[in-house]
C-alpha cells in the first residue's frame, strides 16, 4: 500500500515576511532563496520547510478576512528538538537575543524532557527541548 501523506511542511500567514524570514534564518538557521519582493517566501532546513505568505495576501486570495492572535498564538506550536539539555539553554537564550518573546524559560519537567517556550515576532509559539542531559 503507498503512503497517503507525507508532512513536511508548516505554513505561516504574516504580519512581515522580512521579520520572519530574519527571525527563522538568523536563530534556527533556515535557508531562503526569498527576493524580498514574492509574497511567497520558502525557507528550508535539514528536510524541514516553512513556508511564509502575508495575511492580506491570503485574504485577497481566498476572498474572505480572518482574525489572528493579538499577542502569541496559543493555538499551535512549532517544535525543535535539540541534542541535549545545554542546547536548550543555549537555544532559548539565541532566539531570545535575536528578538523572541519568552514564555517560558528552560526548565526540566518531571518526565525528563527539559524544554523552553518563545513566540517568534508574529506571536507563534516554538517549543525548544531535549531528552538527553
Amino acid at each position: 500500500m503507498s503512503k497517503r501523506f507525507t508532512f513536511n511542511t508548516i505554513a505561516l500567514f504574516t504580519r512581515d515576511n522580512r521579520s520572519i524570514v530574519d527571525f527563522y534564518t538568523g536563530v534556527f538557521g533556515f535557508t531562503t532563496d526569498w527576493d524580498g519582493v514574492q509574497p511567497n517566501v520558502e525557507m528550508k532546513l535539514d528536510g524541514m520547510r516553512i513556508l511564509l505568505f502575508p495575511r492580506t495576501e491570503f485574504e485577497r486570495m481566498v476572498s474572505r478576512a480572518f482574525t489572528y492572535p493579538d499577542d502569541v498564538n496559543g493555538t499551535m506550536e512549532i517544535s525543535f528538538d535539540v541534542p541535549t539539555y545545554a542546547d536548550v539553554d543555549r537555544e532559548f537564550q539565541l532566539a531570545v537575543s535575536q528578538g523572541a518573546k519568552p514564555v517560558l524559560e528552560p526548565t526540566t519537567e518531571p518526565w525528563g524532557q527539559r524544554t523552553c517556550y518563545v513566540a517568534d515576532p508574529d506571536g507563534n509559539l516554538i517549543e525548544i527541548s531535549s531528552f538527553t542531559v
